[in-house]
């Protein structure tokens, strides 16, 4: 490492030793920095879980959150829960991923699912502020030894340990969906594939020509609109995060012959 004018002269072997850790403190400080901001529990907290769908089932149709088929396909599929709404959050813990694994060493893996939030249970087990998964009956099956789904799902509710964890889409970058019904004077953009955090806390808008952002309105789930119009593209989109603030700029991701129904898709994605 080239040295740093920033660093103290060296006169003795300890001091030499200590400018170089301080050295190195301000070279990697910053990327230090994002890594501590990057979502982690390191501390499992109890919860339950039920599954819902058939058996072997990748779950929800759609769900609370707006993914609509996407929760049938590769990276969500089988790995998709719908969660109370401590954890739901009026729709802004969508998105996010949570490690789950069972307590039961006679029929339960010491392996934790990874699952992703998709959907909400409002009621029942999942009202009175409890913390409840209710998952794919697949990602359900795989808290089990092998051989022992079944037997696992035969007993419904289960006691669960469960901690936050960094989203991982493989291959996949940001994109934004434009939902069916958008106009030049109202705006909803459906947000997939966020890695890291999973979750996010705003969405603002930047048109052509413009160095105005304009922030979204959350309407529900994943899905985030805007009014004023009439909007010219194409359209920038800045993101942050809702857990650790991270913010991320998809230049002129939407173009200005953007279409309803049609999926957008950045070259960037949020650091794991």
């Amino acid at each position: 490492m080239a040295a740093n004018s920033s660093c103290p002269a060296a006169f003795s072997m300890h001091a030499a030793l200590f400018a170089s850790l301080v050295c190195a403190a301000l070279f990697f400080g910053s990327g230090e920095a994002g890594a501590a901001h990057r979502v982690f529990d390191p501390e499992w907290h109890p919860a339950t879980a039920t599954w819902y769908g058939s058996a072997d089932g990748d779950g929800s149709d759609g769900g609370a959150c707006g993914y609509g088929t996407l929760v049938d396909v590769v990276p969500m599929k089988a790995r998709v829960g719908a969660v109370s709404p401590v954890l739901f959050k009026n729709g802004e813990g969508c998105g996010a991923c949570y490690k789950v694994r069972c307590l039961d060493s006679s029929i339960c893996s010491r392996r934790a699912v990874t699952v992703i939030v998709t959907d909400e249970c409002p009621g029942g087990v999942c009202s009175g502020g409890r913390t409840h998964f209710d998952l794919s009956g697949a990602a359900f099956g795989r808290l089990a030894v092998a051989g022992s789904g079944g037997q696992l799902r035969n007993r419904g509710e289960i006691n669960v340990v469960f901690r936050r964890t960094a989203c991982k889409y493989r291959g996949k970058n940001i994109a934004f969906h434009v939902n069916e019904g958008s106009t030049s004077f109202w705006l909803s953009l459906l947000v997939e594939f966020e890695d890291g955090d999973g979750d996010i806390g705003s969405v603002q808008l930047k048109q052509a020509n413009s160095a105005q952002w304009q922030d979204m309105q959350h309407i529900w789930g994943a899905t985030w609109s805007l009014t004023p119009g009439p909007l010219v593209g194409p359209f920038s989109v800045r993101l942050t995060t809702l857990t650790s603030k991270q913010t991320l700029t998809a230049q002129d991701v939407i173009p200005k012959n953007w279409t309803p129904k049609a999926t957008y898709t950045s070259r960037l994605n949020f650091a794991v």
